[in-house]
C-alpha cells in the first residue's frame, strides 16, 4: 500500500481456533486495511489498534456482556476513547505512546459463512470487517442514512484499494 501507516495494528488470535484456520488469514492485509480504511476517516496522527480474529463463541459472549445481544456477529468495536468518555473500561489497556483507538473482535467462522453466502474470498471478508471496525472505532456509524450512505462509501473506496471491491456491501 503506498499511504502512510500511521496505525499500529496488534493482531490477537482466539485461543479455539486451529491452525489451519489461522493460516488463511491474511495478516499484512488486514493491517493495511486498518491503516487504509482510517487514513480515508482522517486518521492524522500516530495511534494503535488491537484486532481479534476468535471464534464464534466468544464473539457472543462479548457481544453478550457489552451489548445485551446474546448471539454472535461477525464484527464488534469497542472504541477506547468512547469507552473511557462513559467511564467504562477498556477492553485492552493502551500504552502511553500513541493514542489508542480501541478493539475490532472478528468471528471468523462467522466472516467465513458470509464470504461463503456472498461468493467471495475469506480474505476479503475478512477486509470488509477490518476496514468496518476501524471506521467504528474512528467515529463512524450506521444508525442514520446520512452515516450509513457515508460510511459505506468509505468502506467502498478502501474495498477497492484493496482489490477486495467484491466485498463492499450493496446499497439497501
Amino acid at each position: 500500500m503506498m499511504h502512510q501507516e500511521l496505525l499500529e495494528v496488534t493482531l490477537i488470535y482466539g485461543e479455539h481456533l486451529p491452525a489451519e484456520e489461522l493460516a488463511a488469514i491474511p495478516e499484512e492485509r488486514l493491517v493495511s486495511a486498518a491503516n487504509l480504511a482510517a487514513s480515508l476517516a482522517g486518521l492524522t496522527e500516530p495511534a494503535e489498534m488491537t484486532l481479534v480474529i476468535t471464534d464464534d463463541a466468544e464473539v457472543q459472549e462479548l457481544n453478550r456482556n457489552y451489548r445485551d445481544v446474546d448471539a454472535t456477529t461477525d464484527v464488534l468495536a469497542f472504541a477506547f476513547e468512547e469507552e473511557a468518555e462513559e467511564g467504562g473500561e477498556a477492553f485492552v489497556l493502551p500504552t502511553q505512546s500513541r493514542r489508542y483507538l480501541g478493539d475490532v473482535i472478528i468471528s471468523l467462522p462467522q466472516a467465513r459463512r458470509q464470504a461463503e453466502a456472498g461468493g467471495h474470498p475469506l480474505a476479503s471478508e475478512l477486509c470488509l470487517l477490518t476496514v468496518h471496525g476501524t471506521l467504528h472505532l474512528l467515529g463512524h456509524d450506521h444508525a442514520e442514512p446520512e452515516e450509513k450512505a457515508r460510511m459505506w462509501a468509505l468502506q467502498r473506496e478502501a474495498l477497492e484499494k484493496l482489490g477486495c471491491a467484491e466485498a463492499a456491501p450493496q446499497e439497501e
